[in-house]
């Protein structure tokens, strides 16, 4: 029998519980469910594919499918769309996760959740593709034509779509692929079209002369972020352009200043004042330049010789400084990278690098060059052919962000519908009033220094994939911009097509049907959350905001949720060049898609860069594997597998503990994916599954009987918690609990597990640390599992814990277990401190007492020397005053620790 009850004298109330009661029977595991053999090992490879068609050909995935009440709050994501012919990376794959979390969490909860899908048609990316295709055959785009190359890149793009949706699909995706769109559609190119149309009425889009990137390879022009930057070695060349030129510059790209027509310097030099406005005759050969020092605030005295050669046709800078003080803009190269006529006899015909090594030489013959200097820079390149960066003059089509225009509408929170506004002064104002929510927040001051600075945005590209602009010119010059071509004889249309991101700036309302005024557009927009890589912040976050404050005066999404970028375990940009590149389909295909999932979601904070490596994917799989031993292990243990609809009752401590433990999680994890805290969400999950379900509950489960109810009902709830993060496992296991028929993917987020139960977890606090406390004694001792061992537990709620000292004992593999609010005397004891608790072991007869005692007090006089002499170092005013405040912190931490250590040596050596 269980002997609970008071012991009076100086030990005060004790429970108390002995190896000759009767023992509770352990549960015998069956190893079936309802007769089926659930293997040890999930196997993720089995089930996936399957689950995904399962929930795809439900329709669960559309909005207009579900069961949601009518007055259901939309939560709308617009899946940035990747390339057309490209493959699942570990951005789209991050992208995928933390989209589908988002949109899993959003439908569980009620909501009218939409996850609109689509590809990009990545004009650059994608004709450079199919060209590369077409010279292995030895033929150009030219040698085919314009309509019949299109046609080309049609068919590869309709033959490699399907591979990025399918890989989509194994992440999980949970998206409404019936509204699936395509940035080349018809319907966005109607969108496209009107857009440009309405901007060029509103005086917002024309045509101009500017400095814009050239890549002479791709032979069209490229926006900042179709920029890369390349570490390269180079040489800092400090010259004069002749003998009689009074002064210095510093370029490494000599063959540039055959294009100089002014030098600028700070107003406030006193090198330079006597020579501002001054004007020199150059000769370079045949070709003679009429310099003019000028002077400009922008230049900096302090770098170089504090004089800048101004180069107005191939430096964006320059070109300004050429607009300011009216120097001539004089182009020497090419858009095929070679050097113009104006360049001069001596240099034209050749391609630049040749011009640079011949006009390099003509410096040093002349004794011109003062200073040769070895440096590293950031070389610009073509973001897709590696070819350098030409700043050259052209006339393109341009959109002006600075020009204020009349909003139609006053959807715009502090903004009336008649008034004017630039595109810039709104895309600022919806940010600044908090109408557009940036996480995190820090990139608020990154956005707007961006915006602030914007120039006008060059919007054509000589390429011919892409939205084809829609102007029409005659030979008489008139000009027709419209939706349709005109009627009549000799329009030819404007050859270049539109910035890819002037389509993808367009994404969240063009999806949804705009121009017309669809009931999709009614319902889901603004969208309610954009989730993307912070480096792309600038080039499309923007501009949508741009697009879609001028074509709807409203805002695209009302949060801008940041991921950081994927590196490796030593912190590493991943590239080709390293080797150290993960590809996601293979990480799924070897670990499952849960697993890659959570292992970027735990431990990644928004706007953070997180690392990933083969390892750490591996062990999220055995988190996984662990979920499903769990649930196998209640599903095959439980007489009968029928769900609890509401909380059942507990009856012991550990039923009161565990519903309050689950309710508290579940209360952190709402809180945590409501603001997209993934990371908290996850850690929270796991330390209830594992430390409190698995470690204590199920395992006090094979002691006590009546537990079914219970086990059933939280495995339950942690499913549906887990199940934005890890939606295939849970799915699978929710289903062998409701029957094949059952969907998680559309179950209520449980709103509460049951009440918090302070006294339950404070007290089951206390049993657990008691637990805790004696295996640490058996650990440093040695003492096998099989040894018997009397424990004495001093804790504060005693009384309260005595009906448990059985199970603690069992436990335990404890003889006797005795709990006791007051100190008790115990000879020849260990002792344990695990928070408010203090256990004691008697070892005699199971350790050499005096060989312990020789132990502790060698310990303690260590821990004593080393206490004294952290102390002398704090004692030390020289230290203190000289020390970085973060040393002296953590020297007083050491303190604080090794006393307590010292005391803790002491009070083991006293029971000894």
């Amino acid at each position: 029998m269980r002997i609970t009850g008071s012991i009076s004298g100086n030990h005060g109330s004790v429970a108390y519980w002995s190896k000759r009661s009767t023992r509770l029977k352990s549960r015998r595991f069956t190893g079936k469910v309802a007769g089926m053999e659930l293997p040890k090992v999930y196997n993720p490879k089995e089930v996936e594919d399957a689950i995904y068609r399962s929930w795809e050909e439900s329709g669960c995935f559309n909005p207009d499918n579900l069961h949601v009440a009518k007055d259901a709050e939309s939560f709308t994501i617009a899946m940035p769309p990747p390339n057309a012919t490209g493959v699942l990376h570990l951005g789209h794959a991050m992208t995928m996760a933390l989209e589908d979390a988002m949109i899993r969490f959003a439908r569980m909860r009620g909501l009218r959740a939409l996850w609109v899908p689509g590809t990009d048609h990545a004009a650059i990316a994608t004709q450079n593709v199919v060209e590369k295709k077409l010279a292995k055959e030895h033929i150009t785009r030219h040698d085919l034509g314009r309509k019949k190359f299109l046609e080309k890149v049609a068919e590869h793009v309709t033959e490699s779509q399907h591979t990025i949706k399918n890989q989509i699909r194994k992440m999980g995706a949970s998206c409404d692929w019936s509204r699936e769109r395509y940035t080349l559609d018809d319907g966005l190119t109607r969108a496209v079209q009107e857009v440009f149309v309405r901007m060029y009425h509103d005086g917002l889009i024309y045509r101009g002369n500017r400095i814009v990137n050239w890549c002479p390879r791709c032979h069209s022009t490229l926006a900042d972020d179709e920029i890369a930057y390349e570490e390269k070695p180079t040489t800092l060349f400090t010259f004069r352009y002749n003998n009689d030129f009074p002064i210095a510059i510093s370029t490494t790209r000599p063959e540039t200043k055959l294009g100089d027509t002014a030098v600028a310097v700070h107003p406030d030099d006193t090198r330079y004042k006597k020579y501002v406005g001054k004007i020199y005759a150059i000769r370079f050969g045949d070709v003679v330049r009429h310099v003019q020092v000028i002077a400009d605030t922008e230049v900096d005295m302090n770098f170089g010789t504090g004089a800048v050669g101004v180069t107005p046709a191939h430096s964006m800078t320059d070109y300004a400084l050429a607009e300011r003080h009216g120097a001539e803009v004089v182009k020497i190269i090419g858009e095929d990278g070679v050097m113009l006529d104006a360049a001069g006899a001596d240099y034209k015909g050749l391609p630049v690098g040749e011009a640079r090594q011949k006009f390099i030489a003509w410096l040093q013959a002349e004794g011109l060059v003062e200073k040769e200097e070895f440096i590293v820079h950031n070389l610009s390149v073509c973001y897709r052919c590696g070819t350098p960066v030409e700043p050259l003059p052209s006339e393109q089509w341009f959109v002006s962000v600075d020009k204020p225009f009349t909003l139609q509408y006053g959807h715009i929170q502090g903004i009336k519908k008649g008034s004017k506004y630039s595109l810039k002064e709104l895309a600022l104002h919806v940010v600044r009033e908090g109408l557009i929510e940036i996480i995190p927040g820090r990139f608020n001051k990154t956005y707007f220094n961006w915006m602030e600075n914007l120039h006008d945005w060059c919007i054509s590209r000589q390429i011919w994939f892409g939205h084809r602009i829609p102007v029409w010119h005659r030979k008489d010059s008139a000009i027709y911009v419209g939706v349709k071509q005109p009627e009549g004889e000799g329009w030819i249309q404007d050859p270049d097509t539109l910035d890819t991101w002037f389509s993808s700036g367009l994404w969240t309302f063009s999806t949804l049907g705009w121009p017309e005024d669809t009931h999709d557009l009614k319902t889901f927009h603004p969208t309610s959350v954009l989730e993307t890589g912070y480096d792309i912040l600038f080039f499309w976050i923007a501009r949508m905001i741009l697009m879609t404050t001028y074509a709807l005066n409203d805002i695209p999404f009302k949060q801008v949720y940041l991921h950081g970028l994927v590196r490796d375990k030593e912190g590493r940009k991943m590239s080709k060049s390293l080797g150290n590149g993960i590809n996601p389909i293979v990480m799924i295909e070897r670990y499952g898609a849960d697993a890659l999932r959570v292992s970027m979601m735990i431990g990644n904070a928004a706007g953070n860069d997180v690392r990933l490596y083969a390892e750490k994917i591996e062990g999220y799989r055995n988190f996984v594997n662990k979920l499903w031993n769990i649930a196998r292990y209640v599903l095959m243990s439980v007489k009968e597998i029928t769900v609890p609809e509401a909380v059942p009752n507990p009856q012991t401590l550990a039923d009161r503990w565990i519903l309050a433990r689950l309710a508290e999680t579940a209360t952190t994890v709402t809180k945590a994916l409501i603001r997209h805290d993934f990371s908290l969400a996850g850690e929270t999950l796991r330390a209830c599954t594992w430390n409190d379900f698995a470690d204590w509950y199920v395992e006090i489960s094979k002691k006590e009987e009546g537990k079914d109810a219970i086990l059933l009902y939280v495995l339950d709830m942690l499913l549906k918690l887990w199940h934005p993060l890890m939606p295939f496992v849970t799915e699978h296991l929710y289903r062998l609990l409701h029957g094949e028929d059952a969907q998680l993917i559309v179950a209520a987020w449980p709103k509460h597990a049951g009440k918090y139960d302070a006294k339950a977890l404070a007290h089951f606090g206390q049993f657990r640390d008691m637990i805790q406390a004696v295996r640490t004694i058996r650990a440093e001792n040695h003492l096998a599992p099989t040894v018997g061992i009397a424990v004495t537990a001093v804790a504060p709620e005693a009384k309260e814990l005595g009906p448990y000292a059985h199970l603690a004992a069992e436990l335990l593999r404890a003889t006797s277990v005795a709990l006791t609010d007051t100190m008790p005397f115990v000879p020849h004891a260990a002792v344990q401190h695990a928070g408010q608790v203090m256990v004691l072991v008697p070892l005699e007869g199971l350790v050499d007492i005096e060989r312990e005692k020789k132990r502790l007090e060698k310990e303690c006089q260590r821990t004593a020397k080393y206490v004294q002499s952290v102390e002398q170092k704090l004692a030390n005013r020289a230290f203190i005053a000289h020390a970085p405040v973060e040393v002296v912190v953590a020297e007083k931490g050491k303190l604080t620790a090794a006393q307590e250590k010292l005391d803790k040596l002491s009070e083991q050596l006293a029971h000894l």
